[in-house]
Formats: C-alpha cells, sequence, structure tokens
C-alpha cells in the first residue's frame, strides 16, 4: 500500500502570522491534532496539539503566532511513498504526521492514527518475508572459505 491509499485529502493550514489561540481553536472545534502551516503555498512547519501546549496551555498560546510554536523542519512524504517507508518516518523522528506533497503541493496528510485504524481494520497486511531459512544436508555442507583445511592452521 500507499502513503495516498490512506491519506486525508483535506488538509487543515494556517499561515505562520495567524494567531496561534486560532490554530489552538480550529483544532478543537474539528477535533484533530496538526495543522500544516503554509506561506505563499509552500509548507514552512507543522503545528501540533503539544506544540500549543495542550489543554493546560493558554499562557503558551497568549500574543504569539503560528510561527512561533510550529515545528519548522517539515519531514514529508509523496504519495507513492510506501506505509513502511512513511511509519519508518514517522518512528525515526518521533512525529505524528506527515505533511503529503506532489511536487510542492500540499495534497494531503499521514497521521500515525490513520494508520494505527488501517491496521486495527486489516487494511495492512505484514510483508512476506524476504528471505527463507536455508537447511544444510550432506550434499551442500556449510564450509569455510578456504576449505576445511584452512581451520587447521
Amino acid at each position: 500500500m500507499r502513503v495516498e491509499d490512506l491519506m486525508t485529502r483535506s488538509v487543515r493550514t494556517i499561515a505562520p502570522e495567524d494567531p496561534a489561540e486560532v490554530a489552538w481553536s480550529l483544532m478543537q472545534r474539528d477535533d484533530f491534532h496538526h495543522l500544516v502551516v503554509m506561506d505563499h503555498g509552500h509548507a514552512v512547519g507543522v503545528l501540533s496539539r503539544g506544540d500549543l501546549g495542550g489543554l493546560k496551555g493558554a499562557n503558551r498560546r497568549k500574543g504569539v503566532t503560528a510561527s512561533d510554536l510550529m515545528t519548522p523542519s517539515v519531514v514529508t512524504a509523496t504519495p507513492t511513498t510506501t506505509l513502511r517507508q512513511a511509519a519508518n518516518l514517522l518512528r525515526g523522528y518521533s512525529i505524528g504526521c506527515l505533511p503529503v506533497l506532489r511536487g510542492k503541493t500540499l495534497v494531503g496528510i499521514l497521521t500515525v492514527t490513520d494508520l494505527l485504524d488501517a491496521y486495527g481494520r486489516g487494511d495492512i497486511k505484514p510483508a512476506p518475508a524476504r528471505w527463507k531459512p536455508t537447511y544444510r544436508s550432506e550434499r551442500w555442507p556449510r564450509v569455510p572459505p578456504g576449505g576445511p583445511e584452512s581451520r587447521r592452521h
């Protein structure tokens, strides 16, 4: 499966100069956890509930903008990124979402919740094993490089 099979296509965005309180209000009202910060059509950051301080973060949000609290280094995926690659990015960078870009255009977002929901429904199947165990026999014994005599010296 690919990211395009699971991503949410309607991505909520916010401008860098928008107040952090507006971002929090949007998240609370529509019950989502991530906003992509867009500046002139380019993804410049991601803003999460954690970045905004959560339920008790009113003081953190007061008088600041989205750009003040966003995570500026955006890790992204493409629609053709495999789910395994996406999961490794999410886990490797300890992040909760991947904005999905086709070229420079934002086309979706993939979250950890999207992956877990699909796995829980059984939509994601484990990949087949890439190797099979090899069983040695008298016909094909394991011989060290250089032959058995090379071990005696």
